[in-house]
């Protein structure tokens, strides 16, 4: 995966600096937060219970999740949505990712969240470390958009303001940020925004490694030893 490095208050036009990000580079203890508080207008239902094989999108997203050291929900508490694990509230009136991001931000006990979608269902955990990895600045982000991705405490005065203002367009946001942007295999990036839109459940996606629980966890406490 290369590394664009975009500083601050640059525009869209990144300065480029390429490179790898090591997932073993990522000692920094970080906060998972799925977000479950989307709309689904497209979808027709809601997305978090949409099956992919065996398990629902948000049991995946979860799953997904599992070697952060400590692991947020937020949506909408109005939903009630039978999720398997507790939703933040994100104490907001509108429906955007920029809500979530900005509520994990102000819940976690970390200075880092990775902020996931509940519709990637194939994302992969190593496309997740190595956004993490690459958040030296105040976010970092795949080519294809602002989500998944990696964000630093740093980035709430922004993110704040421009959630109070109803400027919900995290593209936008990223302008006013310190972002580097992170090359990522395309498909382990494709959300599902429409039932038809679901892709065929594979064992696994191309270029992902989909850990046993038993892995995620010594990943984790690994990680925890060295921080």
């Amino acid at each position: 995966m290369a590394l664009v490095s975009r500083p601050r208050g640059l525009g869209t036009q990144p300065a480029v600096s390429r490179g790898t990000m090591s997932v073993a580079a990522c000692l920094e203890r970080v906060t998972g937060v799925l977000l479950v508080g989307g709309a689904s207008r497209r979808f027709g239902s809601p997305k978090a219970l949409a099956r992919f094989g065996e398990k629902t999108f948000a049991d995946i997203a979860w799953e997904r999740l599992a070697w952060c050291d400590e692991r947020l929900a937020c949506g909408k508490l109005v939903d009630g949505l039978p999720l398997p694990f507790p939703v933040r509230d994100d104490d907001s009136l509108v429906r955007a990712p920029l809500a979530g991001v900005v509520a994990g931000l102000r819940a976690a006990c970390f200075d880092v969240i990775v902020a996931l979608p509940v519709d990637l269902p194939l994302v992969t955990d190593e496309a997740l470390q190595t956004l993490v990895s690459a958040c030296t600045g105040d976010a970092a982000v795949p080519q294809a958009g602002p989500l998944p991705g990696a964000y630093r405490r740093s980035a709430l005065p922004v993110l704040g303001r421009r959630l109070r203002a109803g400027d919900l367009a995290l593209t936008a946001a990223l302008v006013e940020l310190e972002t580097c942007v992170i090359e990522v295999d395309p498909s382990v990036l494709a959300n599902v925004n429409r039932p038809q839109d679901l892709p065929p459940a594979p064992t696994h996606a191309r270029g992902s490694r989909f850990c046993r629980p038993d892995e995620a966890i010594a990943l984790r406490d690994e990680r925890q030893g060295l921080s």
